[in-house]
């Protein structure tokens, strides 16, 4: 059997590797452990949030599964930081399990070029040049293939923790990746080990629900993806409680047997998602911890009590739970538990997400030192755009810091490195205010078109996005007088100019209605996006030239063979850094972490020297 595109891993970066390749025109096989879980959601069952949101929209522009699946499942929407700026808010859903990967599931099947199959791959293949060749399987099969995108999660080298309890696994009762682990340090990859955990599941009919605030969905009807969706399913609310002095004295009681405290888990773990007995330890003067109880489905009466991670034993988890308002007869479906995982250093890593050690192979999510779905997600996107790419000589997906949160994240990945599990903020995005998630669609699905990833619903739909945008803009052209405003109910000063609707609309007084004739004429989410264009278009404008600066920079290469030790000038510590992250051009090393601009100006001339 031979494939152009093999992935490794049925998870949220797998899932979206495989259905990127087989959109670029890459035969494309999907091997996962089971076909059941593809797209599981092993955590908790929310998609988005600060930051991750960002990372949904876009890919979602760029026709990838993860924001049409949380619609699908969509059972309670939030809008975080609504009172904030635009470009930091964060659409956030909580899911229905079931329906989630049923959707994932569904649109996997409709994919062109794309076959799944169930089972283990032991080992890569590698050509006697060090490029990958395929994967071999537990049962001996061989499957040859251009490029191999590896999608791990939690199951390479997976080790689970509950108390005194071990085993191996990515997920309770599944099975690890072992044997290829083995593979991959013995190839003398640099591999690290990071931990995750998640929280007891609670039977929600057992929870106390009258004496808890309850946070109800958004009235208001958005959606994750641009694409119209079906019908919303019914909304269900979250509710809110807190741990106390009770809870603590249970945890504290129970440090020593705590795993993370024990030593049986070295790996460092979220510093965003620490555990309860890791909170507990190191915040030590506060009286109590958030808990939010999110629903898991619309028939399945489980709760995730989101905050309250944890690895100690079965019985101090009962205890923990009885000790929390609401919660005192509230009954335990599955103990909370602790994940160690193999990981790679993404510093071995190319901007395509491939190794640059062994050509053909790319890697996606935790394996990456990432956590989050939303994380996993974009990685697998591009990871699998660039695997089709390597397999059918196509031009490679490269993302910017300029363009998108992916560049971000995957810029942060590659130059700096990980030394806890990597989440995703809007404050690592220094030019956020362009990077909003209500304008990923615009700044990105363009870039899909150009590299053959976007179907034909979504290229029809974008068209009609852009022919709304066009008669938007053209609109608010209009030049206005704010004697004309002030007659439309806009509270303007006389003396402040004639301006264009998009102008004004940056005056606190003035709103959309003022300047456009029949407001309820135009596409609403495009109207939206094309109000805060032109709210922030002053900054932007402003940081055109720091872009534009950057983009100058990523275009002058270092030759791979430069030697940053024998730079003068350099420390120990920058040339490590440097000979770690590799970086290709001088806007990469002016980006990796304690570079100086003395130093930048040092690599620079020796760069020059060796290019001449």
């Amino acid at each position: 059997m031979t494939y152009d595109v093999i992935v490794i891993g049925g998870g949220h970066a797998g899932t979206e590797a495989a259905a990127a390749a087989a959109r670029r025109g890459a035969r494309t096989l999907l091997l996962s452990f089971s076909r059941a879980t593809l797209g599981a959601m092993s955590c908790n069952p929310a998609i988005g949030g600060l930051g991750k949101g960002h990372l949904v929209r876009e890919v979602d522009a760029l026709d990838g599964l993860i924001a049409r699946a949380a619609d699908a499942a969509a059972i309670h929407y939030r809008m975080l930081n609504r009172s904030k700026g635009s470009a930091v808010q964060g659409p956030r859903v909580q899911a229905d399990r079931k329906r989630y990967a049923a959707a994932i599931q569904a649109m996997l099947a409709d994919q062109r070029d794309l076959e799944i199959a169930e089972g283990e791959a032991v080992a890569l293949i590698f050509n006697p040049d060090g490029s990958v060749g395929g994967v071999e399987l537990s049962d001996g099969t061989r499957i040859e293939s251009q490029a191999v995108v590896l999608a791990t999660g939690t199951f390479l080298g997976g080790r689970i923790f509950r108390g005194e309890e071990r085993g191996e696994g990515g997920r309770i009762e599944e099975r690890a990746a072992t044997k290829l682990a083995f593979q991959l340090r013995d190839q003398g990859l640099p591999m690290a080990r990071l931990k995750t955990g998640t929280p007891p599941r609670i039977d929600g009919r057992t929870i106390d629900w009258a004496r808890l605030p309850q946070q109800v969905s958004d009235a208001e009807q958005w959606t994750m993806s641009s694409l119209p969706q079906p019908t919303r399913l019914p909304q269900l609310f979250c509710a809110i409680t807190r741990t106390n002095d009770h809870t603590h004295d249970v945890i504290r009681a129970a440090l020593s047997r705590s795993p993370l405290f024990t030593g049986a888990i070295d790996a460092q773990g979220p510093r965003y998602c620490p555990s309860i007995e890791d909170k507990i330890h190191r915040f030590a003067d506060r009286d109590g911890h958030q808990i939010f109880l999110e629903p898991e489905g619309l028939d399945d009466p489980t709760i995730y009590p989101n905050g309250i991670s944890t690895s100690l034993p079965t019985d101090v988890q009962a205890a923990m739970i009885a000790s929390i308002d609401g919660l005192e007869r509230a009954r335990i479906t599955a103990p909370g538990y602790a994940v160690e995982y193999d990981h790679i250093d993404p510093r071995a890593l190319a901007p395509t997400l491939g190794v640059r050690s062994a050509p053909g192979l790319f890697c996606a999510g935790q394996i990456n030192g990432t956590t989050g779905y939303e994380e996993a997600a974009g990685q697998g996107l591009v990871a699998g755009l660039n695997a089709a790419a390597h397999a059918l000589g196509l031009a490679p997906a490269i993302f910017d810091r300029a363009t998108s949160y992916l560049g971000v994240m995957i810029d942060d990945l590659v130059l700096q490195g990980v030394t806890e599990p990597y989440r995703m903020l809007t404050a690592r995005a220094e030019y956020r205010l362009r990077l909003r998630a209500d304008n990923a669609e615009t700044r990105l699905t363009p870039t899909g078109i150009a590299l053959g990833c976007i179907g034909q619903t979504r290229q029809t739909h974008f068209a009609r996005r852009q022919e709304a945008r066009a008669a938007i803009d053209d609109a608010l052209g209009r030049q206005w007088p704010p004697q004309a405003l002030r007659l439309r109910g806009a509270d303007v000063a006389l003396d402040a100019g004639r301006r264009s609707g998009a102008d004004w609309l940056r005056f606190p007084a003035v709103q959309p209605a003022h300047v456009l004739d029949d407001v309820y004429a135009f596409d609403a989410a495009v109207l939206a996006e094309a109000v805060q264009d032109a709210h922030y278009a002053p900054y932007l404008e402003r940081q055109d030239a720091e872009v534009a600066t950057m983009r100058a920079n990523d275009m002058i290469p270092i030759p791979a063979q430069l030697a940053f030790g024998d730079i003068p000038g350099l420390s120990v510590e920058m040339a490590e850094r440097l000979s770690a992250a590799r970086p290709t051009t001088i806007g990469g090393a002016a980006r990796v972490r304690g570079i100086t601009p003395a130093a930048m100006t040092a690599i620079l001339l020796h760069a020059k020297r060796q290019a001449a």
